[in-house]
């Protein structure tokens, strides 16, 4: 298979499984949000700085950095495309358990995760489109497929904005029951996409392993440029170390799930982009946990490295 193959071939991933994927991360979505309650938000009014800061990064600042990446690298057009796609994405599910273990701001990244998810409604559409049309062999598949922004934005409200506000309201009416089931449900749930993942990989494993060893390193790097994004914008801002972990996280683990969706969606399952996205599914888990370890090692180094 030539590198020109990897930029039309389409993932084997039929669209029952795809249900099963949507209806997955409505569920990982419905879980987090059992655990959000509006005055979440409130923090955008009583402390607004490391939000903002959060949100700068994620949004405009990581889709910025990955153009930059593209254009060193120089990866065939389904690849950068894919790239495009992750740093579209807000923070992943995975960042409030890694902060957590990092013992950063848990609270700033609850928040974080909320606000994002929002904004992801019409960020995720609108960055992808941007900032993958300026990369010439990108755009070409852009043109090519043709991707309705309206198209793309309905999709994310669906899979992010109903599961998120239906959360919330069960989590006003009942909070104490919506913390004993989002506790569950997030971590069964998030489980259970990871393994969905996992399965679409497999069976489309000859592709996966024949580019196993060069979408790794792209992946190294963008995830490396992510995570440096969100510290050193936070250092810049002047941050504390507890807040400076929580953007940090939340700025490299992306919800690469929802861009593998939006993949299958709308780019039938792209060979390059779903492959960076998967991977960067599980790889994000890896080193979210690594920078959890560092960071989370003991008091007094903690304070040292962060």
């Amino acid at each position: 298979m030539t590198n020109n193959q990897l930029d039309t071939i389409q993932l084997n991933f039929d669209s029952e499984a795809q249900w099963v994927l949507n209806i997955a991360l409505g569920c990982v979505m419905f879980g987090i949000a059992l655990e959000i309650s509006p005055k979440d938000f409130k923090a955008l009014f009583q402390k607004p700085k490391p939000i903002l800061v959060g949100v700068f990064s994620q949004f405009i600042l990581l889709p910025a950095c990955t153009y930059v990446l593209v254009l060193i690298v120089q990866p065939m057009a389904s690849l950068a495309l894919g790239m495009s796609m992750v740093a579209a994405c807000p923070g992943g599910n995975f960042s409030n358990f890694i902060t957590h273990l990092s013992r950063g701001n848990t609270a700033l990244s609850i928040s974080l995760t909320a606000v994002a998810t929002v904004l992801a409604v019409i960020m995720t559409p609108v960055n992808l489109q941007f900032w993958g049309a300026l990369y010439a062999p990108s755009a070409a598949i852009l043109k090519d497929i043709a991707v309705s922004p309206f198209e793309m934005v309905k999709i994310v409200a669906l899979l992010l904005g109903i599961p998120l506000v239906l959360g919330m309201w069960i989590n006003h009416l009942r909070p104490v029951l919506a913390k004993k089931i989002g506790k569950v449900l997030k971590t069964v749930s998030l489980w259970f996409f990871i393994l969905l993942v996992m399965v679409a990989l497999y069976q489309n494993k000859d592709v996966f392993l024949e580019y196993i060893f060069y979408i790794f390193w792209i992946v190294l790097a963008h995830n490396l440029v992510a995570f440096g994004t969100g510290y050193s914008i936070s250092k810049g801002f002047g941050l504390s170390s507890r807040d400076t972990k929580s953007v940090t996280i939340e700025t490299g683990i992306q919800n690469s799930g929802l861009g593998l969706l939006l993949i299958f969606t709308f780019f039938d399952g792209l060979g390059g982009m779903a492959l960076i996205a998967a991977f960067w599914g599980i790889w994000h888990l890896i080193s979210g946990l690594l920078l959890a370890s560092f960071w989370g090692y003991g008091p007094s180094v903690n304070e040292k490295i962060a």
